[in-house]
């Protein structure tokens, strides 16, 4: 899992302590078509990142971003 930084934030409210979080995933178009299948929504990608690594993100039911990365 990775933790972001927002960058030049000089205060946080509850809810906006982060970014997102990102999970490495062995297979990123199989765990898009498996939130997919089950009602969550990919909201960008997969795509193609700095040439080598595949990313997607997709929203949990509160709207948060989960960060996908196969490697």
């Amino acid at each position: 899992m990775e933790l972001t930084y927002n960058w030049g934030v000089e205060r946080y409210e509850i809810g906006t302590g982060y970014g997102h979080v990102a999970i490495q995933v062995d297979d990123i178009r199989q765990a898009c078509a498996d939130v997919a299948a089950k009602g969550g929504t990919v909201t960008y990608g997969p795509a193609l990142h700095g040439g080598a690594t595949w990313i997607a993100f997709v929203a949990d039911p509160d709207g948060y971003k989960i960060e996908f990365i196969e490697r």
